[in-house]
C-alpha cells in the first residue's frame, strides 16, 4: 500500500462498536457492519485532528483480530408525546416510556488505519491556514496523545482508543485468509462544504476484504450509480478569530505546535 508525504498511521482498539447497517436501523433494533465504513473512519480522524482548511481521506484499513458479534438488550426512551409540543399543546406530561430493543455489536475490534489529507479547495477563504508540514506534525502528536476529542467506535456508547502504529507490520488474523465480499455497503456522505454543490448526498459501494485488507476508493471514484442525494445543504460559513483560527493564533493547538 502506497504511503504518500502527509499519510497518517495508527492503530483503533476498543471493546465494542457498532457500524449500523442503515437498512435495521427502520425496526430500531441496529445491527453492525462486519468491518468499519470509510465515513466512521474518518469521522475517528477528525475527532484526533481536523480543521475545515483540509480535508481527510481514508486509503485503508486493516482487520486484525477475528470479526466477532454480541448482541445486548437495550431499553430505549421514547421522547415523543412525554411533554407538551406546539402541534399538541393541550397534551399532559407523561413519564418516560422505554421500549427494548435488541443491538447487535462487534466484539473485541482492533484496526490498522492508513490515511492521508488534501486541502479543501472549497475554502478559498482560509487558503492562508494551509502549511502542510505544520499540520501533518500535528496530526501525528493529536495521535500520539489519543485524540484531542473522544474517539468512538460508530456510536457513542462505543468507546475507542487510538495510538501510533506502522501500517502493515502487525500481524492480522486474517493472514493469507483470501478475498472476502461484504456486498453493497455505506460509504460515505458528500457534504457540501467537500463538493461545493448545495446538497448533502450519501455513497454506497461493493465492499471486500483480501487478506485482512481493504483499500477504500476515494469518494471521487465510488461508482455515481450508488450516490443519491439525501437533501438540499448549504455550506457552513466560517467568522475568522470568532468561528475560526488560523494555526499562528489557534490556543488549542499551541502545546502541539510549538515543537513543530
Amino acid at each position: 500500500m502506497d504511503k504518500k508525504r502527509n499519510s497518517v498511521e495508527f492503530k483503533i482498539t476498543g471493546r465494542y462498536a457498532m457500524f449500523a447497517d442503515p437498512v435495521t436501523r427502520v425496526g430500531g433494533e441496529k445491527f453492525s457492519y462486519q468491518i468499519p465504513t470509510y465515513q466512521a473512519l474518518k469521522g475517528i480522524l477528525e475527532s484526533v485532528y481536523w480543521k475545515p482548511t483540509f480535508i481527510w481521506y481514508i486509503d485503508a484499513v486493516r482487520v486484525m483480530k477475528k470479526i466477532q458479534t454480541e448482541s445486548k438488550g437495550i431499553k430505549t426512551l421514547q421522547m415523543d408525546g412525554i411533554y407538551p409540543s406546539q402541534r399538541n399543546p393541550e397534551k399532559q406530561k407523561e413519564a418516560a416510556i422505554s421500549d427494548l430493543s435488541y443491538y447487535t455489536y462487534l466484539r473485541d475490534v482492533e484496526y490498522e488505519v492508513l490515511a492521508h489529507f488534501d486541502w479543501n479547495n472549497h475554502r478559498n477563504d482560509l487558503r492562508d491556514d494551509r502549511d502542510e508540514n505544520k499540520h501533518h506534525n500535528i496530526a501525528k502528536r493529536s495521535i500520539i496523545k489519543g485524540g484531542r476529542r473522544d474517539i468512538f467506535l460508530g456510536t457513542r456508547e462505543c468507546q475507542g482508543y487510538v495510538e501510533p502504529c506502522v501500517f502493515g507490520e502487525g500481524d492480522s488474523f486474517y493472514k493469507d485468509y483470501g478475498e472476502l465480499e461484504f456486498g453493497v455497503q455505506f460509504h460515505g456522505y458528500d457534504y457540501p462544504d467537500e463538493t461545493g454543490k448545495d446538497e448533502l448526498a450519501v455513497r454506497l459501494w461493493r465492499a471486500k476484504m483480501k487478506d485482512g485488507l481493504i483499500e477504500f476508493p476515494m469518494p471521487k471514484d465510488c461508482d455515481s450509480s450508488l450516490r443519491r442525494i439525501i437533501r438540499k445543504m448549504k455550506a457552513k460559513k466560517f467568522e475568522r478569530d470568532r468561528t475560526f483560527s488560523f494555526l499562528f493564533n489557534d490556543p488549542t493547538v499551541t502545546d502541539l505546535l510549538s515543537e513543530v
